[in-house]
């Protein structure tokens, strides 16, 4: 299905459309600061950035728990604006308050093989990570969806590890047999390739609110703390005069992340066994708390002005609804739906 002759290149440094969105999973965690957000944030300062809360996207693992939605989206819009999100520099908006995403959604689905979405690999991944009741119609279309995402807002770009290339192709090739049938009516986004790193839990995997492995963005520094001392760490490492290491070990990769002037010293130490995990644990908690704590006050600051959120979202999503408008219109015409 995909033809590495067509493969997507990097945007180029010209100022694009960039989309990007998240599912609302309320607070956020360390992983989603340093995997999206600080990208975001760069993003948005050198790009007409259009950011999307994907709560239609939650329903596909949350739709028996829909009501929790609402006030998920609230806490994790704050999370974003608190890391820097600028509602004066980019467009922020809710998937769901744009009927357009939906009615784009239906008639893209008319033209996609089942078998394309068959075939993605995550697909059979999370059902059997997740159980079969999950597997519903819009499970199977969720390609689909994220690709009327991008393409509803003209999206020219879209930030991407080198891990979701492969979700990124899908979109450009329903994007090209769209345009085969219809004309040249939607956009091929290009991938901009960000360095996103895999951010390890305090268990050693992923970070993950569904592992509860993660060291939460709103949590005081105490909190955190609590959280780092159960920290996974070198397993043959049991004494502080056991050399360790650090590429292997969790703790080492937010020194890098926090406190990278004294990484190489830090490891130095740790291999020679002149470092305990305890002391190390402890070093890092301070570096992590310190940098977290501009953020930590925007957050208050942010929660004290209640319909601040409600007012954002409202204006980008007025917004991003105007531009899904103009490119619903355009696709129904080129299917000879309109008029």
């Amino acid at each position: 299905m995909t033809d590495s002759s067509s493969a997507p290149k990097p945007v180029a440094n010209a100022r694009k459309r960039i989309m990007a969105g998240m599912r609302p999973t309320g607070k956020l965690h360390v992983g989603h600061l340093l995997g999206a957000l600080n990208t975001f944030v760069d993003l948005s300062r050198r790009h007409d950035c259009y950011f999307e809360v994907a709560d239609l996207h939650a329903l596909t693992t949350k739709f028996e728990r829909s009501d929790e939605i609402a006030a998920d989206t609230r806490t994790m819009v704050m999370g974003w604006l608190a890391a820097g999100l600028d509602p004066e520099q980019c467009t922020i908006y809710v998937q769901s308050r744009i009927p357009e995403i939906s009615e784009l959604y239906t008639l893209l689905s008319m033209v996609v093989p089942v078998s394309w979405l068959e075939r993605v690999p995550t697909y059979k991944d999370q059902i059997g990570e997740l159980g079969s009741e999950i597997a519903t119609h819009g499970f199977l279309g969720y390609p689909v969806l994220q690709t009327v995402d991008i393409a509803i807002m003209r999206g020219q770009g879209v930030p991407v590890g080198q891990d979701q290339l492969p979700h990124l192709e899908l979109s450009r090739e329903i994007v090209r047999r769209f345009n085969h049938h219809y004309g040249t009516v939607l956009l091929e986004p290009e991938a901009i390739l960000s360095e996103t790193p895999y951010v390890p839990g305090t268990d050693g995997r992923k970070m993950s609110k569904s592992y509860d492995n993660g060291l939460m963005l709103a949590e005081t520094d105490d909190e955190t703390l609590t959280r780092i001392k159960t920290m996974y760490t070198d397993p043959t490492k049991i004494h502080k005069t056991d050399p360790g290491h650090p590429e292997a070990c969790p703790v080492f990769f937010f020194q890098t992340a926090f406190n990278p002037s004294m990484a190489p010293d830090i490891a130095h130490r740790c291999r020679a066994g002149k470092l305990g995990c305890v002391e190390d644990k402890a070093d890092m908690a301070r570096h992590l708390n310190a940098a977290l704590a501009p953020l930590r006050e925007r957050l208050r600051a942010i929660a004290a002005k209640p319909r601040f959120v409600d007012e954002i979202l409202a204006d980008g999503t007025k917004k991003a609804r105007a531009t899904a408008q103009a490119t619903l219109a355009q696709v129904k015409a080129a299917m000879g739906l309109s008029g």
